[in-house]
């Protein structure tokens, strides 16, 4: 039944295989447009905050490839370098998604409050939850010892569940908010924003195949809890 049960997870690695294939390609697709006003990401995610007033966040480069991100503790938009220092509609897309999340944390949006707390539950899951599954499983001859073990592991990846599942409306209401900042100020003219919204929307596709993998993984280790109870 353990065995079987990895059949469980196909349809979420496929659908993960294929979110992160397509966010590389239509990010590199449109990081090689370059946008008519000839504006960096850094740029754009100053003029944004600009625009709505925000004097108290940084806009700072960082190391690697898409790994932007707002930091809420340090009240500071960090943008890879190839967002950073490009003019591209990728660039642009990604730097007004991040001042999103800034909107969201001036405003109180209270599913990324929820997030953030589900940050601690969500790391222990995902370290140990997996690990005292196999406990579980190794101590198979123990049976209701072994079962026990099971849903401990369980009950520590709902936190996992429930971090993936709240990403999903905090990161589509960055975008919302991105897109519609990136028209009402003209960082980008006419079929521009097209591009924008096809780099956001792959980049969605990655947070719903992860919630869609982490929710087959969940079935997985209810089938095997329920395999151990007979």
């Amino acid at each position: 039944m353990y065995y079987l049960s990895y059949l469980i997870l196909i349809p979420g690695t496929l659908l993960s295989l294929w979110a992160q294939n397509n966010i590389k390609s239509t990010y590199r697709r449109y990081s090689q447009v370059d946008s008519q006003m000839g504006m960096t990401g850094a740029d754009v995610a100053k003029t944004i905050l600009s625009n709505m007033g925000i004097e108290d966040i940084k806009v700072e480069g960082v190391r690697g490839e898409l790994t932007d991100h707002y930091d809420p503790s340090a009240k500071t938009v960090r943008l890879s370098s190839g967002i950073y220092n490009s003019s591209s509609l990728a660039a642009a897309a990604v730097a007004a998604h991040e001042c999103g999340h800034v909107l969201q944390d001036k405003k109180d949006y209270k599913f990324m409050n929820f997030r953030a707390a589900l940050v601690p539950a969500a790391n222990i899951g995902s370290k140990f939850a997996p690990m005292i599954v196999m406990i579980g499983l190794f101590l198979s001859a123990m049976g209701q010892v072994s079962f026990i073990f099971i849903n401990i592991g369980i009950v520590l990846f709902l936190g996992v569940i429930a971090f993936h599942l709240i990403t999903l409306p905090v990161e589509f209401d960055a975008s919302r908010r991105a897109l519609k900042l990136i028209d009402e100020l003209d960082i980008l003219q006419g079929e521009e924003n097209r591009g924008a919204k096809a780099v956001l929307n792959a980049a969605a596709w990655t947070y719903v195949a992860t919630a869609f993998a982490s929710l087959l993984q969940l079935l997985q280790y209810l089938i095997i809890a329920n395999s151990r109870r007979r």
